[in-house]
């Protein structure tokens, strides 16, 4: 069955529901025919995940049905398995034509940080299973001290302070990427106090044998014949994009050499006038979630202008170096631009208490009336 343009409303087909994803589709659900695809049966608030491996009270607060997002639109459980220009085929045997399409499938990462259970019940015992698994755990083990290696070892030690946590990574210095090296020593200093063992500039021989996030015995070598021992171990690495559906399309060659698919300024595909692309399969900017948010406000503007007529293109501009980095509730550092580095005080009253649980349980109308504020834009 195909569906087509509808006749009253132009139609928007976005594909993938994470945070880019629900809020293009609830943005343009008052102007459009809005259908919302993904495989997953709810949309995940991943950014407290790790705060819900600690604190197992937030797992109900992260997981969120998509039925209850849209109110003219429809949720859509399934998998777009090829898009050749605005034609998407479905796992299902169903095509959906629209007459905007939006890219917005993210990417996959080692689990706690994100979760690949499709069914929200599975979903949540495993973050609750997980979390049993660490409880009986006395000694940690993480690798990667990227922001995801960082912030689990502040929530571990925030919530357990008596066990030992060690991160390793192949670099000398924690948070590789366009930050100030300011950020670097305030974070490396706070990891100090919460007694994380920092083992920088480490080359481990192979990853533990025992599967991660999972209770076992955990044996690895250093290149230099040193040994790291540990009762559970979490893989703070690793991004997989979600583009494969584009392969043998017309869409296939916008990827460029890495992976993301190539996007101009306004959002758009290389190419495409009503494809648009955003989050962490684009090349606009760096994978975090408040990237997502700024491109879907851009790409939202877009779509809402070509439809009704009104308003001017908006382009994208980068967060840049923006970022904050919790280590608990209370403590962690970050960068916000002319603000300079961030006191914990300020990450903590941001980000960390919360973890922005209820700013975004009310894209589904399911925040308290006394949800915080917005955050700024680019904080994530």
């Amino acid at each position: 069955m195909t569906d087509t343009t509808s006749a009253a409303r132009p139609s928007v087909v976005v594909l993938g529901g994470g945070y880019g994803g629900v809020s293009v589709a609830k943005t343009l659900d008052d102007v459009a025919d809005v259908t919302l695809v993904d495989p997953t049966e709810g949309f995940v608030h991943n950014v407290a995940a790790l705060r819900s491996l600690v604190q197992p009270d937030f797992v109900d607060r992260i997981y969120l049905p998509y039925e209850r997002l849209l109110v003219h639109g429809r949720f859509v459980r399934d998998r777009a398995v090829r898009v050749d220009g605005r034609r998407v085929e479905l796992e299902s045997g169903g095509v959906l034509e629209p007459d905007y399409l939006v890219l917005a499938t993210g990417s996959s990462y080692p689990f706690p940080a994100k979760n690949d259970e499709p069914d929200l019940d599975a979903a949540k015992a495993r973050h609750r299973a997980a979390h049993e698994e660490l409880a009986g755990a006395g000694r940690v083990l993480i690798v990667g001290a990227g922001p995801t290696g960082l912030e689990l070892a502040g929530e571990i030690k925030a919530f357990a302070p008596d066990k030992h946590v060690v991160i390793t990574d192949i670099a000398d210095d924690v948070l590789a990427g366009p930050f100030v090296q300011e950020l670097r020593d305030e974070l490396r200093r706070q990891l100090t106090e919460l007694g994380v063992e920092l083992r920088l500039g480490v080359k481990l021989r192979e990853l533990p044998s025992a599967p991660p996030a999972t209770r076992g015995t955990v044996r690895v070598t250093t290149t230099e014949g040193d040994e790291i021992a540990a009762d559970i171990w979490y893989r703070a690495f690793g991004v997989k994009l979600h583009t494969e559906y584009l392969d043998g399309g017309s869409l296939a060659g916008v990827r460029d050499e890495r992976g993301y698919v190539r996007v101009d300024p306004r959002m758009r595909v290389e190419g495409e006038t009503r494809v648009f692309a955003l989050g962490d399969i684009t090349n606009a900017d760096r994978d975090v979630a408040a990237a997502a948010g700024r491109q879907a406000e851009v790409v939202a503007g877009n779509i809402r202008a070509l439809i009704t007529g009104e308003g001017e293109p908006l382009e994208y501009a980068t967060i840049g170096s923006l970022i904050a980095v919790p280590l608990g509730p209370e403590g962690g550092s970050g960068f916000f631009g002319d603000g300079g580095i961030a006191t914990p005080e300020m990450v903590a009253q941001l980000k960390g208490r919360d973890m922005m649980v209820d700013r975004h349980a009310a894209l589904f109308g399911t925040a308290p009336d006394d949800a915080p504020a917005q955050a700024p834009a680019g904080a994530q």
